[in-house]
C-alpha cells in the first residue's frame, strides 16, 4: 500500500492566504451590498505596460508561423532574456553574474520553495521572524523543522531571528550557527530594508560559518534609498555564499503571467559538489520554465520604453503605500515601511490580536489586510497593508480605517 509524506500533516491549519480568502468569502456572502477593499494579498492591479503587451503580440505572431515557431524553452531559459537580465540587473550595478548562472522559471515563489530540495534534511534553517510563510512551510514539508509548538507558533529545529521595533525590523546575526539562512529585502511583510554595509555583514558571516544565504529580492524595484542594495551580489564574497531569487511579478505586473529567475553562481560548491550543477539537473528534471511568449515579455521589461513604463507603475504603488502610511500615522496609528517596499506594517490597537483586528476591520470597514501573526510569532500585534490596490480604493480604505477611531 502506498504511503504519504507525513510531513505535510505537520503543517498547522491552512495556508495563511487561504484562511483570509475563506473569511472574506463568508463576509461577502453575508454582506452582499458591502464594497470590500482588498489591501491584503500582494497582488498587483495595474495592467501590463504597452511595451510588454507589444512584445507578447509579436511573439504570438511568431508562434503562428512554422519558420518562427518555438517549442520547449531551453532548460535555463532563452539566452536573449538571460543576457538582458545580466545587463539590466547585474552589469549595470557592477556585479559579476554570467548568463549561464541564471535560471528562468515561472516565478520566484516556486523557486524559493523548491530550492530546499538541494539540501540534506539535517540542515538547520534560520528565518527572519516575521517572514514570508513559504520559506518555513517548504522546509516543514521536507521534514527539516522538527516539531511544532502551537502555543508559541514556533518549530523546534528552526532558528528564528526576531525582527522587532527595537532592531528596526532587521535581525541580528544568530548566536546558534545555521546552515541555510533565508533573507528577504526589501522585506515582506514589514517593508523594512537593509543597508549595503549591513548586508555585507551577513555575507561575511555566511562565508565564515560555511552557511548559505537564500536571498529573496522580489521587491528590489521599489527601493528608493541610495544605501539599500538591489542585489546581494553588490556585496563582496556573495558569489561563494548566496543564491538569489528575483521575480517579474511585482516590478512588471506579471502575477497573472508568471515569470521569475534564480541566480546560482558557479562558485557555490559544497563538499566538492557544484550547487549550480545540482540546480541545473533539478531544473531540467522538474521543468518549471516559462513559455517563449512570456520570456519575450520579460525581455521587453529591460527595454528603454519598458523601464520607463514600469518606473511609472512602481511609483503608482509607492504613492499608495505612502498614502496608507501617512494617512494612518496622522490618525494616531504606529506604522512602519512604505519607503523601500509597497508594504506598510501597522501596529494594531492595544488589547487586540492581529486576527481580532483583521475581523474588526473587515466587519466594520470592509477592508482586508493581513494579520501579522500569519507571518510568524514576532508578527503578532502587527498588520500588513499593501499599496498594490487602485489609488481610489486606497484612499477610501484609509478613510474608512481613520473613521474607526
Amino acid at each position: 500500500m502506498y504511503k504519504i509524506n507525513d510531513n505535510y500533516q505537520k503543517l498547522p491549519g491552512s495556508y495563511l492566504f487561504s484562511t483570509i480568502g475563506k473569511k472574506v468569502s463568508a463576509y461577502v456572502k453575508d454582506h452582499p451590498d458591502q464594497e470590500v477593499i482588498r489591501l491584503g494579498i500582494g497582488d498587483v492591479t495595474q495592467p501590463l505596460a504597452p511595451s510588454i503587451i507589444g512584445a507578447m503580440h509579436r511573439a504570438v505572431d511568431e508562434m503562428g508561423c512554422a519558420e518562427t515557431f518555438h517549442g520547449y524553452a531551453p532548460e535555463l531559459g532563452y539566452e536573449f532574456l538571460r543576457e538582458a537580465i545580466v545587463k539590466g540587473d547585474y552589469e549595470a550595478r557592477g556585479c559579476h553574474i554570467r548568463a549561464d548562472e541564471i535560471f528562468v522559471s515561472d516565478g520566484a515563489k516556486c523557486d524559493c520553495s523548491n530550492i530546499q530540495e538541494l539540501f540534506h534534511v539535517d540542515n538547520v534553517v534560520a528565518v527572519c521572524d516575521p517572514v514570508y510563510p513559504v520559506y518555513v512551510d517548504s522546509n516543514v514539508m521536507a521534514g527539516r523543522t522538527g516539531t511544532y509548538d502551537a502555543a508559541t507558533g514556533m518549530w523546534s529545529d528552526v532558528i528564528y531571528m526576531p525582527c522587532t521595533e527595537e532592531n528596526g525590523f532587521c535581525p541580528v546575526l544568530p548566536q546558534k550557527t545555521p546552515d541555510l539562512i533565508y533573507l528577504c529585502y526589501p522585506n515582506n511583510p514589514t517593508g523594512a530594508a537593509i543597508t549595503r554595509a549591513e548586508l555585507q555583514r551577513w555575507v561575511d558571516y555566511a562565508n565564515e560559518k560555511g552557511a548559505l544565504i537564500l536571498y529573496d529580492a522580489a521587491y528590489e524595484a521599489y527601493i528608493s534609498q541610495e544605501d539599500v542594495p538591489h542585489t546581494i551580489y553588490e556585496c563582496e564574497g556573495a558569489r561563494t555564499c548566496a543564491i538569489e531569487f528575483k521575480s517579474f511579478s511585482k516590478n512588471a505586473g506579471f502575477t497573472g503571467v508568471r515569470l521569475g529567475y534564480t541566480v546560482v553562481p558557479k562558485d557555490l560548491v559544497c563538499g566538492g559538489v557544484s550547487l549550480h550543477s545540482m540546480w541545473a539537473r533539478r531544473h531540467g528534471t522538474k521543468y518549471n520554465g516559462a513559455p517563449y511568449i512570456i520570456q519575450r515579455a520579460g525581455e521587453a521589461v529591460y527595454s528603454e520604453e519598458g523601464r520607463a513604463q514600469l518606473k511609472e507603475q512602481v511609483a503608482y504603488y509607492m504613492k499608495n503605500a505612502a498614502w496608507i502610511r501617512d494617512g494612518l500615522a496622522g490618525a494616531g496609528y504606529t506604522v512602519y515601511g512604505g519607503v523601500n517596499a509597497p508594504y506598510v506594517w501597522l501596529k494594531v490597537p492595544a488589547g487586540m490580536t492581529s486576527w481580532e483586528f483583521f475581523d474588526d476591520l473587515l466587519e466594520r470597514a470592509g477592508v482586508v489586510g493581513t494579520p501579522g501573526s500569519g507571518f510568524g510569532p514576532s508578527g503578532e500585534g502587527y498588520f500588513r497593508l499593501t499599496g498594490f490596490g487602485s489609488y481610489e480604493n486606497t484612499q477610501k480604505a484609509v478613510e474608512r480605517i481613520r473613521k474607526l477611531g
